[in-house]
């Protein structure tokens, strides 16, 4: 790690100058304090926790509702809080607009700010500060996302390889062999993820498993549309798994409409078991995650980064909710 002496002699100032410009002091110019960061983003330096001083984490948080309880980011949130804190640590939460993510590299937005590491929810591929994680030194846990051959950075959330064996073979022994799926667009990690588990786990199972049992969009409105109609009328399929339950909620509600009874006609099974499932109509067979659990899982992660632990992966075993949305498949 570089010192603050050597950055110093880089930019030929001070050490004070330094000093003061990396700890955000009024009497140094807004552009000073700017090269200061970036040139010591740029030579590896990163504070230090010390002992009985101000301990700063960050969760950074894109695409995720979380002010509310039935919020999906609540309960990450409240629990990698309910670990931190007692630990010693602020934590502070951070929505990591496109804004932020294009004026400032993560690196520096980190060492500006004090923070020594940040749990990260909800980035797509597509966010700006993927492009950073790769070479990043500030520690960082992503909660389904996964960066590789850095050891900075570790990954947590649930098996969902796991999670769809557990929904596809639940399905088999209810005796569905023509099973569709209906996804979120593939621009994130996790939605590519459960894509591939889903033909993995149909292989496994001894089903038909191919392209055209698929379909995804950005719009759920266009994925009930345009792929809804073809796996019932087309493909004939008895059940459908959805990659998360948003969709399998508009899945049925569209089966409804279009005079397929669930689970009589079509089973249908969601993922990530949102609090809406148990009162859906009918209540939605799921495969769950506990985001209470993900959320500590995501501090004792960052902990172990924080300690010099080069922790990868931490995955939480899936768990099957069944409800009234799947059923004996009827060949009537």
């Amino acid at each position: 790690m570089a010192t603050i002496q050597e950055i110093a002699d880089r930019l030929g100032i001070s050490k004070g100058t330094v000093s003061k410009a990396l700890n955000g002091a009024s009497d140094i110019s807004e552009t000073l304090q700017k090269t200061v960061i970036e040139t010591a983003v740029e030579m590896g330096y990163h504070k230090l926790r010390r002992p009985g001083g101000l301990r700063k984490l960050c969760v950074l948080i894109a695409n995720m509702e979380y002010t509310e309880p039935h919020h999906f980011g609540h309960e990450l949130i409240l629990g990698f809080r309910q670990m931190a804190e007692p630990a010693g640590y602020t934590v502070e939460i951070v929505p990591a607009t496109d804004a932020l993510q294009a004026s400032v590299s993560y690196d520096a937005f980190m060492l500006q700010h004090d923070y020594l590491g940040a749990f990260i929810l909800g980035f797509s591929l597509s966010d700006p500060w993927m492009k950073h994680f790769p070479t990043s030194r500030t520690p960082a846990v992503l909660y389904d996302n996964y960066v590789s051959s850095n050891p900075c950075m570790a990954s947590v959330g649930i098996d969902n390889r796991e999670g769809m064996e557990l929904a596809v073979s639940h399905l088999k022994r209810l005796g569905h062999t023509r099973i569709g799926y209906l996804s979120h667009a593939l621009d994130s990690h996790i939605m590519q993820v459960r894509r591939e588990a889903f033909f993995q786990s149909m292989r496994r199972q001894g089903l038909f498993a191919d392209e055209s049992l698929t379909g995804s969009s950005h719009y759920i409105a266009h994925c009930m549309e345009k792929y809804l109609p073809r796996l019932l009328y087309e493909q004939q399929v008895t059940a459908i798994i959805c990659s998360h339950d948003q969709i399998a909620n508009a899945a049925m509600i569209q089966c409804q409409q279009m005079d397929f009874r669930i689970p009589e006609d079509v089973s249908i099974v969601g993922f990530d078991d949102l609090p809406i499932c148990a009162y859906t109509s009918p209540p939605l067979t799921t495969i769950r995650q506990n985001r209470l659990l993900l959320g500590k899982s995501g501090y004792y992660a960052l902990e172990s980064l924080l300690n010099g632990i080069p922790i990868g992966t931490l995955l939480l075993h899936a768990e099957l909710v069944v409800r009234n949305s799947t059923n004996q498949v009827s060949y009537e």
